[in-house]
């Protein structure tokens, strides 16, 4: 089964560049939205260093020790935000930005160990995979309601003071706003080879129990999964102009659903070959020597030579199977970091 790193992306608003402003007082207003931008830094610039690292690197500890830095940076850049003193009482926009950090937090502490508890779970089944990668969704869709809040305080005060929002995107924000528009590309795709691999080792546990109904059962399935994903791939552009995550998907269904008909009923015929072979075993066994004749003779050589002739191909076919989900599976993930370490922004603090 593939693993996926548990990777918490969200689109992050773009934050406004404050422009011309008409106001004249001791305490600028300017300074002060400024001040509280600057106290955000750190813990922005820790999480997208936290996406490139588990965007681009192998290493799990690697990519754990950089979430607890962006705790840190969290925890820092509200002990900042909490140090800047009000501008005239002004408390929305200063606390809109703490509860955004404090609800970030609780995201990348208390809700991560949720999703990583149930990681293993989503593997067990199409749907369970699908819920985990919603619930991902819907924790990002969670922070970015509350940015919306942080940018709506923003407008409130700068209107307020007459002060000129330019709604421009910062390089940070460019690289948020791509790391986030990534990762969603690749999971929709993901799910459709992973519901068709998913499926194909449903598929090899059926072989491995020798009943025939949930073998037909369960290859007839493979096709189904494979004929929707490509259904699916077929609307799908590339991102960027890069299809290759598009192609590499279609040419992984093809072939499993090849195999599944191809390959599968002659597993099904050599398991059909020695069901008969213990019946006629067993009739054959139960017969006095003495009264054998030649036609049961016959009959049991005949069985004998079926039942050794599908055993090479068994074995063959099975080998087959094994190598091929393996081969597909590989061809998959290289694939998909070559995509991700093409597409997803690198950042370095």
């Amino acid at each position: 089964m593939i693993k996926i790193t548990t990777t918490l992306l969200l689109s992050f608003l773009l934050p406004f560049a404050i422009g011309s402003f008409v106001c004249a007082q001791e305490q600028s207003p300017v300074d002060y939205m400024e001040q509280i931008d600057k106290a955000e830094q750190e813990a922005n610039q820790k999480y997208l260093a936290y996406v490139s690292a588990a965007a681009h690197s192998g290493r799990i500890k690697k990519v754990e020790r950089m979430r607890q830095q962006l705790l840190d940076g969290i925890i820092n850049s509200r002990n900042n935000l909490r140090g800047i003193p009000l501008y005239k009482g002004e408390k929305e926009l200063r606390q809109s930005s703490i509860d955004y950090l404090d609800l970030l937090y609780h995201v990348f502490n208390e809700d991560y160990v949720k999703i990583v508890n149930i990681e293993e779970i989503a593997e067990q089944s199409f749907n369970e995979m699908q819920a985990y990668l919603l619930l991902q969704e819907k924790t990002s869709e969670k922070l970015n309601d509350a940015q919306a809040k942080r940018n709506d305080a923003s407008k409130k005060f700068a209107e307020k003071y007459n002060i000129r929002l330019l709604e421009e995107a910062s390089a940070m924000s460019e690289k948020m706003n791509k790391a986030a528009d990534v990762i969603k590309y690749r999971n929709g795709i993901y799910l459709l080879f992973f519901k068709c691999n998913w499926q194909w080792n449903e598929m090899n546990k059926t072989i491995q129990s020798s009943k025939v109904n949930d073998i037909e059962q369960a290859r007839n399935a493979v096709m189904t999964y494979a004929d929707e994903g490509l259904t699916s791939l077929g609307t799908l552009k590339g991102f960027d102009g890069d299809a290759s995550l598009v192609n590499t998907c279609k040419q992984i269904l093809n072939r499993y659903r090849l195999v599944a008909d191809k390959e599968v009923p002659g597993i099904i015929t050599f398991i059909l070959a020695s069901e008969n072979f213990e019946k006629v075993k067993k009739s054959f066994d139960a017969r006095p020597e003495r009264e054998r004749k030649k036609q049961d003779v016959d009959q049991y050589n005949k069985a004998v030579e079926e039942m050794n002739a599908g055993v090479n191909r068994f074995n063959a076919a099975n080998k087959s199977l094994y190598e091929t989900n393996k081969d597909l599976v590989n061809l998959w993930q290289k694939t998909d970091k070559d995509f991700s370490d093409g597409h997803t922004p690198y950042f370095r603090r």
